[in-house]
Parts: C-alpha cells; structure tokens; sequence
C-alpha cells in the first residue's frame, strides 16, 4: 500500500502540496481535472483553498475526493527549501478516534 496523505495546502495554480504519512513531500497538479465531472467546482480559487486532509486523502467541501495511490504515484516528490511549515490540515485517524 502507498502511503497516505497525512496533510496538504493549496498551492497556486491548481497544485497541492501535500505530506505523505511516510514523510515525503510532494506537488500534486490538479489542473488536468478541471474539466471533468464533480472537479470542475474546483477551477473556483477560493473553493480550491478550501482542500483538507481526511481518512488518507485530500477532500473539499462537497465531498470531491482523489485516490491516495493516484495522489502519491503523481506527484512529483521534492525537498522543503525552506524552513516555513505547511499549515496542518489533516485529521486524526480513525483509528486514533
């Protein structure tokens, strides 16, 4: 199993940033998805801010949600540059409930 996302921030242009529960940090584009279906809520900006972490993945508010496999084999993996952190958005896990 891959891991899962443990947090995330929106990023500009339709990307997230995003903490894997193994440690890595990756860029994930959204972007590609705006034409689809439910993810086209998310071509709105302020809406796409509006991503949480929850049960392994990244979610928005009307419940539009991205496979955690797809999130971590697409991402593209990188190394903080700086020392600022991302604003935690994740949930406990439902094990620690």
């Amino acid at each position: 199993m891959n891991p899962r996302v443990k947090a995330v921030k929106a990023r500009d242009n339709y990307k997230l940033e995003i903490i894997f529960s193994n440690g890595e940090v990756g860029i994930y584009d959204c972007s590609p998805l705006l034409n689809f279906g439910v993810f086209a809520e998310l071509k709105d900006k302020v809406y796409f801010q509006q991503v949480r972490a929850a049960y392994g993945t990244v979610v928005w508010p009307h419940e539009q949600d991205i496979c955690p496999d797809t999130l971590y084999l697409d991402s593209i993996k990188i190394k903080k540059i700086d020392n600022k952190p991302l604003h935690w958005t994740g949930t406990k896990s439902r094990a620690s409930r």
